[in-house]
């Protein structure tokens, strides 16, 4: 099997799981929407992948924080709010009999187009909402071995044609960087922005660690990623010197120590970038410290819902 941040244990039980289609469920081998839908048709759509740990829906009002912002920003009306999305997720995890170990996709198109086109006055339906709950969890390969990176000749765009941040699914640049990176014998692409500064990579966002201190980028070409933000914030509380900054591959050739961020898999050492060993045995000191506060902030974030 492929090596990388988004690898899961395999389960038998996602072979039965239920899929939520605009208010109904389906088998998973019969969940089925029309091609005439603008994410297939156009990328035209938003999403959110979320992680149900111990019942509760991790980080839920930061996932809806950065969904409504990426609707609003291409200009769509969900015509849900966030109760009614709540519930959509919770009787999708309830006919699924889930409770924990779970990865929640949740994806809204514009809707149903009347013929292939890029005008959003052509859509004759409502926005189409898929959710797709499986029982994944992180390999573990992965985050006890760690992940090489590649440098991509693609680059993350500039905010004024496609802004990073934004959470659609338009993914094909990634695509690109990612297969750039496998033909290089790597397992993820680190991808540069318009400047030639570390920006970010394919799927996750990216740390280094220098000397006791932790740096990303400044967060004007990376993914607005959820666990970038509480890595950020947990480093913050234990005093952990963290910085939002400009940096180039001269920089992280230098790195102490490296890990990459996502939903998903948490946070993952990197062992070499471009063939440069960045750290032979992962996870490095202030890696695993962050790999725990990270996992205190999750459980902090469960108990709040239990309140």
């Amino acid at each position: 099997m492929a090596h990388g941040t988004h690898n899961a244990v395999e389960d038998p039980r996602n072979e039965n799981v239920l899929i939520y289609i605009n208010g109904e469920l389906f088998p998973r081998k019969e969940a089925k929407i029309s091609v005439f839908d603008s994410g297939y048709l156009v990328g035209d759509g938003v999403w959110e992948g979320l992680r149900l740990h111990n019942g509760a829906l991790v980080f839920l009002n930061d996932h809806f924080d950065r969904l409504y912002q990426g609707a609003r920003t291409i200009g769509m009306d969900l015509e849900m709010n966030r109760a009614e999305i709540t519930a959509a997720i919770r009787e999708t995890l309830q006919a699924n009999n889930m409770k924990d170990g779970v990865h929640i996709r949740i994806m809204f198109t514009r809707g149903i187009k009347k013929t292939p086109s890029q005008d959003p006055r052509l859509t004759i339906s409502g926005p189409n909402l898929v959710i797709i709950a499986e029982y994944k969890k992180a390999d573990p390969t992965s985050r006890d071995s760690g992940v090489k990176l590649f440098t991509s000749t693609i680059r993350r765009g500039s905010p004024d044609y496609l802004d990073p941040r934004l959470n659609c699914h338009s993914k094909i640049h990634e695509v690109q960087a990612l297969i750039q990176a496998q033909e290089a014998g790597a397992d993820e692409a680190l991808m540069l922005d318009v400047n030639g500064f570390v920006a970010t990579c394919n799927a996750t966002n990216f740390f280094m660690v220098k000397d006791g201190e932790v740096w990303t980028s400044t967060g004007q070409y990376c993914m607005n990623g959820i666990t970038r933000k509480k890595v950020i914030e947990v480093c913050k509380k234990a005093e952990i010197p963290c910085f939002e900054k400009n940096f180039s591959l001269f920089d992280v050739y230098g790195a102490d120590e490296a890990f990459v961020t996502g939903s998903f898999g948490g946070l993952t050492p990197v062992t070499e970038v471009d063939g440069r060993v960045i750290s032979e045995n992962v996870p490095g000191k202030v890696t695993r410290e962050l790999q725990d506060l990270y996992k205190q902030a999750i459980m902090a974030s469960v108990d709040q819902q239990r309140v």
